[in-house]
């Protein structure tokens, strides 16, 4: 366990009759790249608000970076760094004088802060646009100054909500490239995403919410064995032969759920725990030869259909 960043406790936050969040229970540790998903309404703003302490909840607790986003708002503020869908700037001023008043708002030093602010722009590749007007920028470049807003402050915990939307292909990579980044820099990020296959490339764990409520959490191979028959994984196993008598052992361990011949020298094992070890042993005492064995990468917007339709 690495040290926890974000921690909820049956997290619930009702307007009237309306439960926008019900009993959410997280724990974020840092580093993680942790993809927050869900259709529109289903919780995932009002979440964010109640974290970043822009919104009261009704009942629960929460944690971030070890600070009551109720009790000790501020703290939590000089910690996390958050990134809106459409990030605005004053378009008259020019990116680095856009960050240099950032920066003076949370009271850093100025002679450190322009050292910074250069090394920072480089980061986010807009060397050559410190001293263009905002104003003049696409909006791949404002998502760019974006993360270089939000580090300025050496933030624990980003939130970044659509931080690639209406930026070209190669726009995208090198974002999702600089989020990888920031995780190795040990920056907890809270990934919010519709674009499934990114939230899949880049992200360690995701939590996927619906109707106010955490429907799902993990990694993406504990939450794809998708056959509704309780596997949570699909494991792929190449044999030099795949006999009768290896299914009927295989079947034998108790979280086997099915087991499937797709060849004569290919299973499909679907299970309810990683069973790779056991099954190797079990491939190796039937005598024959184990080629290859993986576990199958569970297709997120599979798992995200399925999630949202149960529920």
């Amino acid at each position: 366990m690495g040290q926890v960043v974000v921690e909820t406790t049956n997290l619930t936050k009702t307007y009237g009759s309306f439960t926008a969040v019900s009993e959410l229970n997280l724990c974020i540790e840092e580093g993680e790249i942790y993809g927050f998903l869900g259709p529109n309404g289903a919780g995932k703003t009002t979440t964010i608000l109640m974290l970043l302490g822009l919104t009261e909840p009704t009942s629960g607790t929460a944690a971030v970076c070890g600070y009551d986003p109720v009790r000790a708002p501020l703290q939590v503020k000089r910690l996390v760094g958050y990134l809106p869908e459409n990030v605005g700037f004053y378009e008259d001023l020019t990116a680095r004088q856009n960050l240099e008043y950032i920066a003076e708002l949370n009271n850093l030093p100025r002679e450190e802060t322009r050292k910074k602010i250069d090394n920072l722009l480089a980061v986010v590749g807009l060397p050559k646009a410190a001293d263009q007007r905002v104003g003049e920028f696409s909006h791949g470049m404002k998502q760019r100054l974006g993360i270089a807003d939000m580090l300025v402050k050496d933030p624990k915990l980003v939130f970044l909500d659509e931080p690639t939307s209406g930026i070209d292909p190669k726009g995208i990579a090198e974002i999702l490239d600089l989020i990888v980044k920031l995780a190795k820099r040990k920056v907890t990020v809270i990934f919010c995403s519709h674009q499934l296959a990114q939230v899949q490339r880049i992200c360690s764990r995701v939590g996927i919410m619906a109707k106010g409520k955490l429907v799902a959490e993990g990694a993406l191979a504990h939450l794809g064995g998708e056959t509704g028959k309780g596997g949570r994984y699909r494991i792929e196993v190449q044999v030099t032969k795949a006999s009768h008598d290896l299914v009927a052992k295989i079947k034998e361990n108790k979280d086997v759920v099915e087991v499937k011949s797709v060849s004569a020298d290919s299973l499909i094992v679907v299970c309810k725990s990683d069973l790779r070890s056991q099954i190797a042993k079990v491939v190796v005492d039937s005598g024959s030869s184990l080629v290859g064995m993986k576990v199958e990468e569970a297709s997120l917007e599979k798992i995200y259909k399925k999630c949202l339709k149960e529920g």
